[in-house]
């Protein structure tokens, strides 16, 4: 049973939420040695879940609900900790470079150790990127590039899934092929970007300038 049917995305979004809230009310005057005995609680929950589930792939489900909220505990108090930490690592590995390193991680084959796989990626490799990207500097023409899509991410993210399904069975009933099936799918990015960007500059960007002068 799918909790968030509407849009499956919006699990994410709602374990956002609840982790902005205890960080307004509890997290922000966490000291730093409590955040970080938090984050190894966190770690060994996340390894627990990964194992008794075999990935990491709940949290938007009736049967792995809390899954997402582990999920959540780990990313959030690692981000915080190197945030407050200060852990960043000086290199000149740039956009390029940083993105090579990250579809390491998207190429990974699947095995029967794929939980403890998923988890020394989450715990380690992520942060790892993480603190190597805020020490690095893309150069001007690409500083545009990564801010535009870094806008653009989220109302992407949001909007995309009804893009799957439609694709799906778009593909069941017609059974494209070769030129036919490049055509619908780069047309289908393209109009899945340009709905996105829509939903940025019509709601998002409001929303958030309306919100911040509260």
């Amino acid at each position: 049973f799918n909790n968030f049917g509407l849009n499956a995305p919006a699990w994410s979004l709602f374990w956002e939420y609840v982790a902005n809230i205890v960080y307004a009310f509890v997290l922000y005057k966490l000291a730093r040695k409590y955040l970080m005995a938090l984050a190894c609680v966190a770690a060994i929950i996340l390894v627990v879940v990964a194992y008794r589930t075999g990935s990491l792939l709940g949290g938007w489900a009736g049967e792995n609900f809390w899954e997402g909220g582990a999920r959540i505990l780990y990313s959030f108090t690692a981000g915080l900790l190197i945030y407050r930490s200060k852990w960043i690592i000086k290199n000149k590995l740039g956009f390029v470079g940083l993105s090579i390193l990250l579809l390491f991680a998207f190429f990974i084959p699947y095995s029967n150790y794929n939980w403890l796989t998923e988890s020394l990626v989450v715990l380690f490799y992520f942060p790892l990127l993480v603190a190597l990207g805020a020490g690095t500097a893309a150069t001007q023409g690409l500083t545009k590039f990564c801010t535009f899509f870094g806008k653009i991410s989220y109302p992407l993210y949001m909007t995309h899934y009804m893009a799957i399904w439609v694709f799906a069975n778009y593909y069941n009933a017609y059974k494209p092929k070769g030129t036919e099936l490049a055509l619908v799918i780069s047309s289908g990015v393209i109009a899945l970007v340009a709905l996105a960007y829509l939903t940025m500059i019509l709601f998002d960007i409001p929303v958030r300038k309306y919100l911040s002068k509260k």
